[in-house]
């Protein structure tokens, strides 16, 4: 059974930072490209983050870029987002989600093309 667990949200001050995880059980995430998703309650999900199975691209959105930062540890079976500079307007439950794709050096910024979805970890930025 395919199964990611997101970890590691949690209440920080503006300007700090925070790492989230994402661990994998049965399959192995080397295979499948990753995205880390935010949302708000009552609001739509908002991609963050995303990189190919290959590892060879990394995107990120507009709002997240030069502050997050991606990686994964494949010994581990796990993906990590690192979150510096954190601001309020970041305040949103993460997912994690992956997908296997046709094109291994590409990866999707749509939420539907994501087939495995961890349950979520909240992250609150507030003084």
């Amino acid at each position: 059974q395919l199964q990611l667990v997101e970890s590691g949200g949690g209440l920080v001050q503006p300007g700090g930072s925070l790492r989230l995880s994402c661990a994998a059980s049965g399959f192995t995430l080397e295979n499948y490209a990753i995205g880390w998703f935010r949302q708000i309650p009552g609001k739509e999900r908002e991609w963050v983050s995303c990189i190919s199975s290959s590892g060879s691209r990394t995107n990120y959105a507009g709002s997240v870029k030069g502050r997050f930062t991606m990686s994964r540890d494949n010994a581990k079976n796990t993906m990590y987002l690192q979150m510096n500079n954190l601001k309020p307007e970041d305040t949103a439950i993460y997912y994690c989600a992956a997908y296997i794709p046709t094109v291994q050096s590409s990866c999707y910024i749509i939420s539907r093309r994501y087939d495995s979805w961890g349950q979520g970890t909240q992250v609150t930025v507030s003084s």
